[in-house]
């Protein structure tokens, strides 16, 4: 049934290397999603300029525009379409700053293809499940904060902030869990669908991001608290 839900979903693949991006496109083609490919940086823009798509797989090292540069360009555009970064660069600074600019997972060259392909399917899933959800309770109050899952923005007196896709579904997990310390491990299951096993500092990197959205000081959290050793917990107030 869920299968169901995604089949013929739209993807951007941009990948220069051939060979990788026939590879791909054949293996995501077989799993019945709509795939087309752009070989560079320049082209990945004008495909999208032109078309809808449900998720954006992106290399980084491109012809033309980076990786980054596309990311950044999609996100000012749309907050909700997911992207997937697939690269060789496999430093930590690359990781930081491909998911601070928005990107909702990374994955990195050689990689398993069911794992690939699982990934997938898990944020294509979870974009089916948060159009879903947000229908049925598209607002809360965070503080001084209105949020609306709707059209993923965040509201005070002072300031609007758009939120991507991958950052509202984290924040409803925690809205949902208010009051009980949640792991990084159990996030990483239950928004991410990775093994708790996998490096957690992803987890970090959105957690801070969202206390500078919601918190009146970030370094002294409030509502997103840390807890030595044991994970987070979320206290709505």
């Amino acid at each position: 049934m869920e299968e169901n839900k995604i089949k013929g979903s739209k993807i951007l693949l941009v990948e220069d290397e051939e060979t990788m991006a026939i590879g791909l496109e054949y293996n995501l083609t077989d799993e019945g999603y709509v795939v087309e490919w752009a070989k560079n940086g320049r082209d990945a823009l004008n495909f999208y300029d032109k078309g809808r798509y449900d998720l954006i797989i992106l290399d980084i090292m491109l012809p033309y525009f980076s990786g980054f540069e596309i990311a950044k360009e999609i996100r000012s555009r749309s907050p909700k379409v997911p992207i997937l970064f697939l690269t060789a660069r496999t430093s930590s600074e690359d990781r930081v700053r491909g998911l601070e600019l928005g990107a909702d997972d990374y994955i990195t060259k050689p990689f398993d293809l069911r794992e690939f392909l699982l990934r997938v399917r898990r944020m294509l899933l979870r974009g089916r499940w948060y159009s879903d959800v947000s229908k049925d309770s598209p607002k809360a109050k965070i503080g001084d904060c209105v949020v609306d899952f709707d059209n993923l923005t965040v509201k005070s007196k002072s300031r609007s902030i758009t939120l991507t896709s991958r950052e509202a579904v984290l924040l409803r997990y925690f809205l949902e869990n208010s009051g009980r310390v949640i792991s990084r491990g159990e996030l990483l299951e239950n928004v991410w669908h990775l093994s708790s096993e996998v490096e957690t500092r992803t987890v970090d990197i959105f957690v801070s991001r969202l206390r500078k959205y919601f918190e009146p000081d970030p370094d002294s959290p409030i509502y997103f608290k840390s807890i030595r050793g044991e994970g987070y917990l979320f206290d709505k107030r």
